[in-house]
């Protein structure tokens, strides 16, 4: 299935390329382009679009004043010719900021970020967490198959995980969050903004930090009571 896209750029020639790069890409689709942040919204209000490849300094709306209107946000990929929005694009949890002018190459990387993405929010993960014993996830050029068993513990590294199991390490393109979301709940805990734990992982907890392994994972104050709660219903004991 491929996703659709819609181009926003005042300038013909960005969204020439944009249109270029994006014929190359087989799972890409475009949809849409437009010239005005107030054309896209109409355009976005008729036929809603997977991918928004999105430029900031506009005339009359900027690109992300526009975002802040929709109601439903696409998968966005910020185009501009200014890093200093870089800071400010997190705020819409945008899955890339390419910096013109960009190659195709980095295009390509931005693209692979939006299909991992969009791969993890089909309609079977998005309904609710896996329910089988494992899932495949894609380590390189290859998918590795992971059971929810050998897993010891998840390292979110931004835009990459690191499923540390007992026997290998598997980063993957995708985001921590997501992963999160495939998990088994009653297996697996999240104990700081970096990291998820699986029960069977857990050797020992300490005040501020669990062992797995020979590693110690740190406990956030944002996620202690929630690990704690988590550790009461699987009938543990904690100071």
């Amino acid at each position: 299935m491929k996703l659709t896209c819609l181009i926003l750029d005042d300038e013909p020639l960005a969204r020439e390329l944009l249109v270029e790069f994006i014929k190359k890409v087989p799972y890409l689709h475009v949809q849409a382009t437009c010239a005005s942040a107030l054309e896209a919204m109409e355009v976005l209000r008729a036929v809603p679009v997977d991918v928004l490849f999105l430029d900031v300094q506009m005339p009359d709306l900027t690109g992300l004043e526009l975002l802040r209107l929709l109601p439903r946000k696409p998968l966005v990929v910020l185009t501009t010719a200014y890093s200093r929005y870089a800071l400010e694009s997190y705020e819409f949890d945008t899955v890339d900021y390419l910096l013109k002018p960009f190659t195709l190459e980095r295009f390509l990387r931005a693209v692979e970020k939006v299909r991992a993405r969009a791969h993890l929010a089909e309609p079977e993960v998005a309904a609710g967490r896996s329910s089988s014993p494992f899932l495949f996830v894609k380590d390189g050029v290859k998918l590795v198959k992971v059971r929810w068993v050998d897993i010891l513990y998840v390292e979110g590294l931004r835009d990459y995980v690191a499923i540390h199991t007992r026997d290998q390490k598997i980063v993957s393109l995708q985001r921590l969050k997501v992963l999160e979301q495939q998990l088994p709940a009653e297996q697996f805990v999240r104990i700081h903004q970096s990291f998820i734990v699986s029960l069977e992982g857990i050797q020992a907890i300490h005040k501020d930090k669990v062992q797995v392994g020979e590693r110690f994972l740190p406990i956030s104050d944002s996620y202690r009571k929630h690990f704690k709660e988590f550790i009461d219903r699987n009938f543990l004991q904690t100071d």
